[in-house]
């Protein structure tokens, strides 16, 4: 009867997750830590067991039926995450890595090699060390300098001296969706300033794909990163997205097998896109779990996701202000914000972060206590940790019931 049964069946829905049904300390799991790791619906697990079951065999090797079957499903998990995002030409612009932060790594290293002593990498006070981390070591490596764009007191990127900060940069690099705010970021005035001053732009997408439809070809970036296992997929499976010719411009990352067309004792030759970047045995089974993921994000629709999740988001923090007032600290956009996702870090009474995560899950409720991989900006926004509560697809008002009723339990535990 409310406005989220409209627009998907959560009910049904639900039963396609096998952990949902699981009861933590006597209480129905309420599990609000998508933005760390999602879980996975029933068909994700099937096509991996089928894979392992029926075709478990190495890829592009074998010329027997089952390797050739093996290849076959990994090769149209490519395209089917191609299709998702709008790639150009998945065939050798999808770069299959074990998560975001290896694909990151993957640019930092490879097509950081370009850039000089002296050279400026523009990033921002929001990034998950995934997309600051490499560029740190880059920099201590090569001399480059380092910029950041700030943010405001609305939480939002601080555009304010963008064209000076991109003045004479090489490489731009910014979050698509801050995994502690969710604030989704307006990128297009930011790349097309990178791209006026002549930088390329890497995005770290890995909080927006799962939740939003992304054109990469619309949203005009050079690289885009993201992983797996927060879009219904399995762990150990991540995305690079890249323009075919600087993935053709740049040294190959990893050395070994796969990524090899012919090595001699005094050199190599590299193998064609994409598999240039895949050395080794890659995640077979991971990635068709991945295609599996999508499919099933395909079926409900992501606009629909979006809406669901939008609404959810706002019933959640209005809940949380009218229920708790002041008590309660919501580190993000207001709640009406339309560029905001289903991120909600949080402050309550006081309460350390990590002494309230484990008042929660005495209650049933699986929320994520630290610094989230963003320590810079938990700097920025004065504290050391938050407590944060992510939504996903598979979530109603019940759980946002679940975690509002555990925090108040936290207020009368704590005094």
């Amino acid at each position: 009867g409310t406005e989220m049964d409209d627009l998907i069946d959560i009910e049904m829905l639900r039963k396609d997750f096998p952990l949902l049904s699981r009861v933590v300390n006597g209480w129905p799991i309420a599990y609000l830590d998508s933005a760390s790791t999602s879980l996975q619906p029933r068909a994700v697990l099937s096509a991996m067991d089928q894979y392992f079951e029926t075709t478990h065999a190495n890829v592009h090797r074998g010329v027997f039926a089952t390797a050739e079957e093996a290849t076959a499903r990994y090769e149209g998990a490519r395209r089917t995450v191609g299709r998702f995002i709008a790639a150009p030409d998945p065939d050798t612009e999808i770069v299959f890595t074990k998560n975001a932060t290896e694909a990151l790594n993957l640019v930092a290293s490879s097509y950081g090699e370009r850039l000089a002593p002296g050279d400026a990498v523009v990033l921002t006070e929001m990034e998950h060390h995934a997309n600051l981390v490499p560029w740190l070591m880059l920099a201590e490596e090569r001399g480059t300098e380092l910029r950041y764009l700030g943010l405001t007191e609305d939480y939002r990127l601080d555009l304010s001296r963008l064209h000076e900060l991109v003045e004479g940069a090489g490489v731009v690099g910014v979050s698509a969706m801050s995994n502690v705010l969710g604030t989704v970021n307006d990128l297009r005035p930011v790349i097309e300033a990178a791209h006026a001053a002549g930088a390329v732009v890497v995005v770290d997408a890995s909080q927006l794909v799962p939740h939003r439809v992304v054109d990469v070809k619309a949203l005009g970036a050079d690289f885009v990163a993201f992983t797996g296992h927060k879009m219904l997929g399995p762990t150990g499976i991540g995305v690079l997205w890249a323009r075919e010719q600087l993935l053709e411009e740049m040294p190959a990352f990893l050395g070994g097998g796969e990524m090899i067309r012919d090595v001699r004792l005094d050199g190599f030759t590299p193998n064609d896109l994409p598999w240039k970047f895949e050395a080794g045995t890659p995640p077979i089974a991971e990635a068709i779990g991945l295609g599996a993921a999508i499919e099933y994000l395909e079926a409900v629709g992501l606009e629909q996701i979006a809406a669901h999740e939008r609404a959810l988001t706002n019933h959640a923090i209005n809940v949380l202000a009218d229920r708790h007032g002041d008590d309660v600290k919501i580190f993000g956009p207001p709640a009406d914000d339309p560029n905001r996702g289903g991120v909600i870090s949080i402050g309550y009474r006081g309460i350390h972060p990590h002494d309230l995560a484990q008042v929660l899950d005495a209650e049933g409720v699986c929320v994520r206590a630290g610094h989230h991989c963003a320590k810079p900006l938990m700097r920025r926004l004065g504290v050391s940790a938050t407590a944060r509560a992510s939504l996903y697809l598979y979530n109603d008002e019940d759980d946002v019931t679940a975690l509002s009723d555990a925090l108040a339990k936290a207020g009368e535990l704590f005094g």
